[in-house]
């Protein structure tokens, strides 16, 4: 597993990443793309099945492709994963398959990350039913204090949405949470990392440095290095 280095900001959650000096960016492939690992330009990646790309027809060959991708020495976590009443198949298919990577994330001691529309009952309970072995990631957060207090209580890490992050009415927010806990991401958005490190600093009082470290340190506590 590549590792960032002391130093370099880390974006822990985007799509078509683009190599840049000073940043670690954790690239997330999609089962339904089934990318070949060897043409990530990332240091790391994850994969998994999202539930928009997912159906009654193509639920096994998925599962298929992060089979054959788990071990690759690339991959650091599984996911994203998880569950959306916006926009996916049944309920019930996202929680089969849901658990299914949950299984494979405890097999390969890795970590998974969470994909979560309007459905976070489903993965509370989903957390308490399955008793996952390796900690979750939950990515894109933009939710009320009392959620993210409850997601981190069920030893969770947040990584926020970084439209969500970059606006006055996140501050409030970032500061109640524990900063042992988050991270942050671009999502493969147009946005800078840089910039969101500069901001998030602000809100917590410390410099970009500092935050670094947090960060740095939080990843080495998320991946057990």
């Amino acid at each position: 597993m590549d590792l960032p280095l002391h130093g370099e900001y880390i974006d822990i959650h985007t799509h078509d990443a683009k190599p840049s000096d000073g940043v670690f960016a954790v690239e997330n492939l999609m089962a339904h793309e089934a990318m070949n690992p060897e043409n990530v330009s990332a240091r790391a990646f994850t994969a998994g099945i999202h539930p928009w790309h997912l159906n009654e027809n193509n639920s096994e060959q998925l599962l298929e492709y992060i089979r054959s991708v788990a071990g690759n020495p690339g991959l650091i976590a599984f996911g994203e994963a998880g569950f959306d009443k916006l926009r996916g198949p049944s309920v019930e298919l996202q929680k089969s398959i849901f658990a299914e990577q949950v299984k494979i994330s405890g097999e390969f001691r890795k970590p998974l990350v969470i994909h979560c529309v309007r459905s976070w009952d489903e993965l509370l309970s989903s957390h308490k039913g399955l008793k996952p072995v390796t900690p979750w990631l939950v990515h894109g957060f933009r939710g009320k204090k009392e959620l993210a207090l409850q997601l981190i209580k069920r030893g969770m890490y947040l990584s926020f949405w970084f439209d969500f992050i970059l606006r006055p009415e996140s501050s409030g927010l970032i500061r109640i949470l524990p900063k042992e806990r988050i991270f942050l991401e671009t999502d493969g958005a147009d946005a800078d990392i840089r910039k969101i490190y500069s901001k998030v600093s602000v809100d917590l009082g410390i410099d970009v440095e500092e935050l670094k470290i947090t960060i740095f340190n939080n990843f080495n506590m998320l991946f057990g290095v």
